[in-house]
């Protein structure tokens, strides 16, 4: 990521509950200018009842960095890859019918030039063709991102929204998402929230238990010394130290609603999230390192031209009821 000597662009929201801050989307000097995640609704803090949720799991980023990588006590994140809170990713769109030259779209991002004919890397920083327009409106609890996209050369447009709004009354974030198809060709993607959790900066472990709606099943169970499934839960057993890591493909969902939620609690701090999109799943999974908890649950969206698909992603952050 270059280094630029402007400050990142920000904003703040709050509720009685919740304080937000948020990087905003800057192709000059913006916290994240990487390739990989929807540049809007960079959530960078959330405060609710003295506890903190987000934040950076990374302490140092390197451009030439890949993926991350562990350095000492360092955790070195390269530039796709350095983005904080509950972020987006999209499947690209065009990337088969692109060649070598031409473009293909991310959105959130824009259209990136493809360099060659090997396989896509989400961890690749592309080249941005075009970062199409964005345009940002705040309230005292609620900004709305627009991004807007017309990619001639690939066929493929777009009008997307999303709104970061912090609910009246309440300790609920709701984030809301309209994609309009402006384009001549179907879009066809899947987007997943990362859901970065990095409560009060904590080593992630025993005290930590995520819950699911459904008997959890996963071909590549997590390591047991670490963690292990329970029925509908997983729960963590020691604490993840050094290169420590539990990831598994999560399994056992069907195609009702209800299933596409997740409940993380821990009992040693006392709180705990849950959140629930409105759209069936179409993959889960789970992956965490010692600085952070990461549940994966992916959608489908496939639109006409003409078209508009919403969906919408509820968070509720809440204290444990003291034993």
């Amino acid at each position: 990521m270059p280094i630029d000597a402007a400050e990142p662009p920000t904003a703040s929201i709050s509720n009685e509950h919740i304080a937000a801050q948020l990087y905003l989307p800057d192709a000059r000097s913006g916290f994240y200018r990487g390739t990989r995640f929807d540049w809007s609704g960079v959530i960078y803090s959330l405060r609710f009842a003295g506890h903190e949720y987000y934040g950076p799991w990374f302490t140092k980023t390197n451009p030439r960095v890949h993926d991350f990588v562990y350095e000492g006590a360092d955790i070195v994140a390269g530039p796709c890859s350095a983005i904080t809170g509950p972020v987006n990713e999209f499947k690209p769109v065009g990337w088969d019918d692109a060649t070598p030259g031409g473009t293909f779209v991310k959105i959130g991002i824009g259209a990136l030039r493809k360099p060659n004919a090997r396989p896509y890397d989400n961890y690749h920083l592309y080249e941005i063709a075009d970062p199409g327009k964005w345009t940002v409106e705040k309230k005292a609890d609620a900004i709305e991102f627009t991004h807007t996209l017309t990619d001639s050369s690939s066929g493929i447009g777009y009008v997307y929204r999303k709104n970061v709004e912090l609910v009246s009354g309440t300790p609920q974030m709701l984030l809301r998402h309209t994609l309009k198809n402006t384009g001549t060709r179907t879009i066809e993607t899947t987007v997943y929230n990362h859901n970065f959790l990095v409560l009060n900066h904590r080593h992630t472990g025993a005290g930590f238990a995520i819950t699911l709606p459904f008997q959890i099943h996963s071909p590549k169970p997590p390591n047991s010394r670490l963690a292990e499934i329970r029925g509908n839960q997983i729960v963590y057993l020691n604490t993840l130290m050094g290169h420590d890591t539990v990831a598994t493909p999560i399994q056992g969902f069907t195609g009702d609603l209800n299933d596409n939620r997740f409940r993380i609690e821990n009992s040693a701090v006392g709180v705990g999230m849950s959140a629930h999109t409105n759209c069936p799943l179409a993959e889960e999974s789970l992956w965490s390192i010692r600085s952070v908890i990461a549940v994966e649950p992916f959608i489908a969206i496939s639109i006409a031209p003409g078209g508009e698909f919403a969906w919408t992603t509820t968070y509720d952050y809440f204290k444990l009821p003291r034993k």
